[in-house]
């Protein structure tokens, strides 16, 4: 039995293949998972040790797997690689620098990979500050209160010219009605 688990989730089984050829030798097992569901299942049944996750996935995306694992602090601590064949999809929900993974672009060569294991191994060995949900919200924008007085009066020109329109397609129906 090998003393450590790796789990690798990608719905592509080329990819899959790819990563366990590119891993280096050791005393290791691979695990797969085609989809988010099946990944997340296996990371709560087995517990790897390092976590190689695809953002876009089916049935759970990565970027769902990656908020349960935020949710519980005894997953927070498995080393994590995020792969995507575009930085955007990651930096669309998770800003940079990436403090609690480490990402890996696709195609991606085997040098590349084994540098962000060794990343992610100690991206996770970094105390957290925050907990659960809150590396995912959002602070609320500052409000501008002239911004919004000049939004309302907007508003109630908007509302009186709705007025004047409706009075005067009352009076085109008005028309029509005794031309016919």
């Amino acid at each position: 039995m090998a003393g450590h688990k790796i789990l690798v989730i990608d719905d592509s089984k080329v990819i899959r293949m790819r990563v366990r050829d590119m891993l280096p030798d050791g005393d290791f097992q691979v695990l797969e998972a085609k989809d988010g569901v099946e990944g997340l299942n296996l990371i709560r049944q087995e517990r790897p040790n390092l976590i190689m996750l695809d953002f876009l996935l089916p049935r759970l995306s990565g970027w769902e797997v990656y908020q349960e694992l935020q949710l519980e602090q005894s997953l927070q601590a498995i080393p994590l690689v995020i792969m995507s064949g575009r930085k955007e999809e990651v930096t669309d929900k998770l800003s940079e620098p990436f403090e609690f993974f480490e990402f890996i672009e696709k195609p991606f060569e085997k040098h590349q990979l084994q540098g962000a294991i060794k990343g992610a191994i100690t991206k996770s060995k970094q105390p957290r500050i925050r907990t659960g949900a809150a590396p995912l919200k959002v602070a609320a924008p500052s409000i501008d209160t002239s911004e919004v007085a000049a939004l309302h009066q907007r508003i109630e020109g908007l509302e009186d010219e709705v007025a004047n329109l409706k009075k005067a397609l009352a009076q085109l129906v008005k028309f029509v009605k005794q031309k016919i």
